[in-house]
């Protein structure tokens, strides 16, 4: 490929993260309108539904993904996987009914995973002979970031200057025109055999599948939908747990297995993996709990509290741009790791320092440092174990670092929802009862709920508290055998 020809693949790459990210968290904000247009009636109750398909979609193929990079190549499976979420948009766009729509979300998951996580694969394949690839990780990490913080307030604006159908239907455009500059500009490296040379582990594909599926499920409707005790979610506990152990046999016994555990040999990806999903956990718990503080505790209108999470955005692209520049100096991913989750950790601490009339100011200037931390780990994790990565394994472990956040964050959701339910002892019995509370007994209520919310934040603090002892088990210096061996190919227009 011409410098020209990856400059413009790199931006395909970037706006296709823009696309997948900011359409896993727009749809948050336009739930209402969605609803009074489809199903005023009843479509209130499909709302979890609505949202958790997409979510729920891509998880389960993010495995498969990976494994079709490493045997068909990167940019056939880039360019399928675009093609599927631009059909799931525009069905999305025209659904007539909730049904319809939590269907066409699902499609549109399905080619989400994938733009979130092989499109990561095509940016590291980008790179010219010897080149590092600190920016490109580190944009395509702190572009999604970012995605994650101003999507609800995209949507918002959508939603109630246009029309909700406006949230898929911009995609067209975009994903069309990424669509065709991948197809044209794109040359990347196609390996040996293809679907010949290789077996695909599709049985632990669906197992992967159906782990995920079941405890996103558990993760979703325990103390919710149904009591955490409920036959419905003891169930699907039992059905995730016989997931994964049958999951874990099949990778031990198949010829080529989906997800290899000889990964975990290494080091970097071991510690890697786990310090993603680490995160996960804890970035679900800054980014939801601080828009429910607000909205709760403050009198802040939906509408307006994605605007707090601006500053976190902010942080995230700013100190990724700069770190990006730091790491093409000779920087290590490991420091970036170090000091991301000690930033992250005084930041959570500093959270949990909140009042029912705390600044607002000192809201935001948290949140600038909670964008700070999680921007130097966003991108440079992604780099450390793709640099790690065997060249005939970077999809199967670019796809892992994601799908390891994606548990992450579902069970960072559950442990901080059951947590904040069992801390509150104000009046009204629960946390359900607040909004029908009046007069005192909502003030009290209110001043509960945000004590049980600074310890949700202090349990955040204490995960990337252990994000900083499992950086420092990652290796100061990396084997000369990694570097030969290269753990990624070289993109020479093959």
């Amino acid at each position: 490929m011409t410098e020209t020809q990856r400059k413009i693949g790199f931006l395909v790459c970037l706006v296709t993260i823009v696309l997948a990210v900011l359409d896993m968290q727009i749809v948050s904000a336009a739930t209402v309108p969605i609803v009074r247009d489809l199903d005023p009636g009843h479509g209130i109750d499909k709302i979890p539904w609505l949202i958790s398909a997409f979510s729920l979609a891509s998880a389960a193929v993010l495995p498969l993904y990976g494994k079709l990079c490493d045997v068909l190549g990167a940019k056939r499976v880039f360019l399928g996987a675009v093609g599927t979420f631009i059909l799931g948009s525009a069905l999305c766009g025209a659904a007539q009914s909730i049904g319809q729509l939590i269907a066409a979300r699902a499609v549109q998951g399905i080619g989400a995973g994938g733009l979130m996580s092989v499109t990561m694969v095509v940016i590291a394949q980008l790179r010219g002979p010897g080149e590092k690839d600190a920016k490109g990780a580190g944009m395509g990490g702190i572009i999604a970031g970012g995605g994650m913080a101003v999507g609800p307030w995209i949507g918002g604006v959508l939603a109630d200057h246009a029309s909700w159908r406006w949230i898929f239907y911009i995609n067209l455009p975009l994903g069309l025109a990424v669509l065709a500059l991948g197809a044209l500009v794109l040359k990347l490296p196609r390996p040996n055999g293809g679907w010949g040379g290789h077996r695909i582990d599709f049985p632990g594909a669906g197992l992967a599948a159906t782990f995920s599926t079941s405890l996103l499920l558990v993760t979703e409707w325990g103390g919710k939908q149904y009591a955490w005790s409920s036959p419905q979610i003891a169930g699907l506990a039992v059905l995730s747990a016989a997931a994964l152990g049958l999951f874990l046999w099949r990778q031990v016994t198949a010829a080529e297995p989906i997800l290899p555990l000889s990964m975990f040999r290494v080091p970097e990806l071991r510690w890697g993996f786990a310090i993603q999903g680490l995160m996960g956990a804890a970035m679900v718990g800054s980014m939801y709990y601080v828009m429910v503080y607000l909205q709760v505790a403050r009198g802040v209108a939906s509408s307006s509290a994605g605007l707090y999470l601006l500053p976190m955005a902010f942080g995230m692209t700013a100190v990724g741009i700069v770190s990006a520049k730091l790491a093409e100096r000779g920087w290590a991913e490991r420091t970036f790791t170090i000091g991301g989750s000690a930033v992250a950790t005084v930041a959570f601490l500093l959270l949990s320092t909140l009042g029912t009339h705390t600044s607002l100011w000192l809201l935001r200037a948290d949140m600038l440092l909670v964008g700070l931390g999680f921007g130097m780990l966003l991108g440079q994790l992604i780099q450390l174990v793709q640099e790690a990565s065997p060249a005939h394994q970077l999809g199967v472990v670019t796809t892992s670092i994601r799908f390891f956040q994606t548990l992450g964050t579902a069970l960072g959701a559950a442990l901080f929802g059951t947590l904040i339910t069992r801390l509150y002892d104000g009046p009204g019995g629960g946390t359900d009862a607040l909004a029908s509370l009046t007069g005192a007994e909502r003030v009290a209520g209110i001043s509960a709920y945000v004590s049980a919310m600074d310890t949700v934040f202090l349990c955040g603090a204490g995960l990337m508290a252990v994000c900083v002892l499992l950086g420092l088990l990652l290796p100061k210096s990396r084997p000369e055998q990694a570097t030969s061996e290269g753990a990624r190919p070289v993109a020479v227009g093959t």
